[in-house]
């Protein structure tokens, strides 16, 4: 893969973890050449990726530790098509969590998206959305007021992001946040390949009263480069029965609820 060599950090490393995905081992040659930058450059990556768990460093690069990174920013058409059965029992039931008069937020993602599906019987609800599809689907609803923060608008997901949408969420309190992810790790905390989609998020968590994650089991034990939270500050989980039973053991541990769909 031949970029430049102004390639941001974020980016780089991003591009280091697909590489590390794909073929299990990157060489510090080889990713010098590729992205236009020193070996000291990658060695640096490489040291900090590691002390994120997220590879192993080995004699002239790096090995992987296990197929736990979330992966690229894939499409949210792509998205969509992966565990659908999952995500709509999984909107279903996050769905029956709100109450009429609420607040709430709905994150962008595929799954978020199966929560504003099953909307259509409130007569009294709020929803605050960065997602432009979620706000589309539910401006079809009369019942329902919807809020979008400005912000810079990110193709692959859909969603409203940066400093303007970060400003426009801060003007608002909510009762609770329905928070979509890619990678869940009880040790690492929830996360996106994206940074500004987790700053966005951290806000999301600061400003609303309860916080439930909605996540099928796949992203259960992976790690996305962007860290949003630890997972004590969330409250709830909503996932399907194929969460591994020692994360379930975990989150129980601390107190935070685990809903089955």
């Amino acid at each position: 893969m031949e970029t430049s060599g102004r390639t941001s950090t974020v980016g780089r490393r991003i591009v280091i973890l697909d590489q590390l995905n794909r073929n299990g081992q990157v060489g510090v040659t080889e990713l010098s050449q590729s992205l236009g930058v020193s070996e000291v450059t990658i060695r640096n990556d490489l040291t900090q990726l590691e002390k994120k768990g997220m590879l192993l460093r080995a004699r002239g690069g790096a090995l992987q530790i296990k197929p736990n990174y979330a992966g690229a920013d894939y499409p949210l058409s792509d998205k969509q098509k992966k565990h659908l059965p999952e995500k709509r029992s999984i909107g279903v039931r996050a769905a029956g969590l709100i109450e009429e008069g609420n607040t709430i937020i709905l994150d962008s993602g595929s799954t978020t998206f199966e929560i504003a599906r099953n909307l259509g019987n409130f007569s009294d609800l709020t929803v605050i959305t960065n997602a432009l599809n979620v706000a589309t689907y539910l401006a079809e609803n009369k019942n329902i007021s919807v809020i979008v923060p400005g912000g810079t608008l990110r193709n692959n997901s859909m969603s409203l992001v940066g400093i303007l949408a970060e400003k426009g969420i801060r003007n608002y309190y909510c009762d609770k946040l329905f928070l979509g992810v890619d990678g869940f790790d009880c040790d690492y905390g929830v996360s996106t390949p994206n940074l500004e989609e987790s700053h966005l998020n951290q806000i999301m968590i600061e400003i609303s009263k309860e916080v439930i994650v909605v996540a099928d089991s796949s992203k259960f034990q992976k790690r996305g480069f962007a860290l949003i939270t630890p997972i004590e500050k969330i409250d709830t989980v909503v996932t399907d029965s194929g969460i591994p039973s020692s994360v379930k053991s975990k989150l129980d541990s601390l107190g935070i609820k685990v809903l089955i769909a």
